[in-house]
């Protein structure tokens, strides 16, 4: 076990001032953003972290769970000139550790926020726009698909969850730091969208076109609202189109993950046959 470069003191204690400040990240939204700092766990989140050159503020490592594995090491001394390590002891990551089988590695990473300007898109973007998406589950799951299928960026308007949740991280699976992600209002966002002559499709029940009739091929914003409310009548007035996903059974919409998904791999569909 490589541990000789780690702080020499081991925290053996969950009330020590240092776990306190990572508890307090992991649940409180408002510590994150006064802070800019947010909590990943995990080798894979550390790795994606880092290469996607985000600064590593201080981590947390129990040798005794991340064992002898080289890579893991390797991987781990690459991030120690920022800070340098800090062991804990088993039962302290325990504590910390906000899911299990994380590997023995918790990292205090700061964050990146990003606005609509600093996006960089291609000759026919494609973008996701969320808006009031509360659940970060679902957030996470959309950075996936949308990392999936190429899309140029994610952007949640007027959010209700803040873009590092640790629910949101994990089930983006990587994707959080790979996708662009913005968060604005909606009238910004709109305004920026018609300004770079994309398309605006509405994801909504009424007065609208099967999903696959609407072209896809040029610059397009997927705009998703809410399960329970959908998207505010804002949003239907600056849509180009309205598109919907036929429901042939009894229940009348989908998760918006799963719409999101369906609606994105069409214009994905769209765009490989020209």
């Amino acid at each position: 076990m490589n541990v000789g470069f780690m702080d020499k003191d081991i925290i053996s204690s969950a009330q020590n001032a240092r776990v306190k400040g990572v508890l307090a990240l992991q649940q409180k939204a408002a510590e994150r953003r006064k802070t800019g700092l947010f909590v990943v766990e995990g080798m894979r989140e550390l790795q994606h972290c880092v290469e996607a050159g985000m600064a590593v503020d201080s981590l947390f490592v129990c040798p005794e769970i991340v064992g002898d594995a080289p890579e893991a090491w390797s991987l781990l001394e690459g991030v120690v000139p920022v800070r340098g390590m800090v062991e804990v002891t088993a039962g302290v990551y325990g504590k910390m550790a906000y899911r299990g089988g994380t590997e023995g590695v918790i990292a205090v990473v700061r964050g990146v926020r990003m606005g609509l300007q600093d996006l960089q898109l291609g000759e026919h973007p494609l973008l996701v726009v969320l808006e009031g998406v509360e659940k970060p589950g679902n957030v996470g799951a959309i950075l996936r698909s949308a990392e999936a299928a190429g899309a140029d960026a994610v952007v949640v308007c007027d959010e209700l969850t803040d873009l590092y949740n640790p629910n949101l991280i994990r089930s983006s699976v990587g994707a959080r730091f790979r996708v662009p992600c913005v968060a604005c209002d909606s009238e910004e966002c709109i305004a920026f969208l018609k300004e770079q002559g994309i398309s605006i499709l509405t994801a909504q029940l009424q007065d609208s076109d099967v999903y696959y009739d609407v072209d896809m091929k040029r610059g397009t914003a997927i705009v998703m609202g809410t399960e329970a409310t959908g998207l505010t009548d804002r949003w239907r007035r600056a849509a180009d189109a309205h598109i919907r996903i036929p429901m042939l059974g009894r229940v009348d919409s989908l998760n918006v993950s799963v719409s999101a998904a369906v609606l994105l791999f069409e214009a994905v569909r769209q765009r490989l046959n020209g």
